[in-house]
């Protein structure tokens, strides 16, 4: 059989089996695309790389062009359809509208790369590692915003959100966070001859990586810029509407460590608190000094 004869048979067998020749074709898209993907994720084990984000373009792009080959191959049968339905357009823009929106908000995102797969995002008041996204949505791995730990949930968010409401890249969280928490007592002792003191172990416990957190802090205050608190710890005290006191600590540090040093602070004020310590007869000076 000569080559020319052999095209026209498959041309003929793919015009007049439409149906069969559609599902050989996702067959062997599947095929091919699965080994490359299975590939690319060894090879990222292997190499310790993030791969998703190139799986999923794959993923995206093999999806597109079997959608384009399909509708080629339909186009006419999709032609006398349309026609033939005239009278139901609207109805079925208006039942299909949520996912125009989304393959909108899919061409958004792509065009605007306000994130990309394996970035930290806040979506109306939702935290996420970008786990995967396609054409109609984004998938999120749940992430606390308070301990910056995975929770184990999973968030599956329309593609159409991410147009109507603002998206916000936390991907600098992932190393190091400016962390802040509160301390609420009641007004029974003077608390502001410990903010030395609290400074001093704060420095203490940052010291190990001051040097890296310091290029850090600088390296994203250049790409945002922005002035951003850091590294230095930071201590302020206030009151709230209750008229209790409350102390504010701000420090600059690894993620994974930010509830370590946050319990170790809290431990070493709560032991100045009910006497269980002594403040260095330095610090305590020079706390009486500032007061004057």
């Amino acid at each position: 059989m000569s080559p020319s004869e052999l095209f026209t048979l498959v041309t003929g067998f793919i015009v007049n089996h439409k149906l069969w020749s559609s599902i050989i074709l996702i067959i062997l898209v599947m095929a091919v695309r699965e080994p490359i993907i299975k590939g690319v994720r060894k090879r990222s084990k292997r190499k310790g790389v993030d791969r998703r984000s190139t799986i999923s373009t794959i993923r995206n792009l093999t999806n597109f062009v079997v959608f384009i080959l399909i509708f080629i191959l339909w186009s006419d049968d999709i032609k006398d359809f349309a026609l033939s339905i005239a009278a139901f357009t609207v109805a079925i823009i208006l039942a299909t509208r949520e996912y125009v929106q989304c393959l909108l908000g899919f061409v958004y995102l792509s065009s605007t790369r306000a994130f990309s797969v394996g970035d930290w995002i806040e979506i109306d008041g939702q935290y996420g590692e970008v786990a995967n996204r396609d054409w109609l949505k984004v998938t999120l791995l749940e992430v606390d915003n308070q301990t910056y730990t995975y929770t184990g949930k999973t968030l599956t968010i329309p593609n159409n959100r991410f147009v109507t409401q603002s998206v916000k890249n936390l991907n600098y969280l992932r190393r190091y966070a400016s962390h802040t928490f509160h301390i609420t007592l009641e007004p029974t002792k003077n608390v502001v001859p410990f903010k030395a003191f609290l400074v001093e172990k704060a420095e203490e416990y940052c010291a190990p990586f001051n040097d890296v957190a310091t290029r850090y802090s600088m390296l994203i205050e250049k790409r945002l810029d922005v002035s951003i608190s850091g590294p230095e710890p930071d201590i302020q005290i206030t009151t709230n509407e209750l008229a209790h006191i409350v102390v504010a600590i701000t420090i600059f540090c690894p993620t994974e460590l930010a509830v370590e040093i946050e319990q170790k602070l809290i431990a070493d004020f709560m032991a100045l608190w009910f006497g269980d310590a002594v403040l260095p007869v330095t610090t305590d000076v020079e706390s009486c000094e500032e007061q004057l």
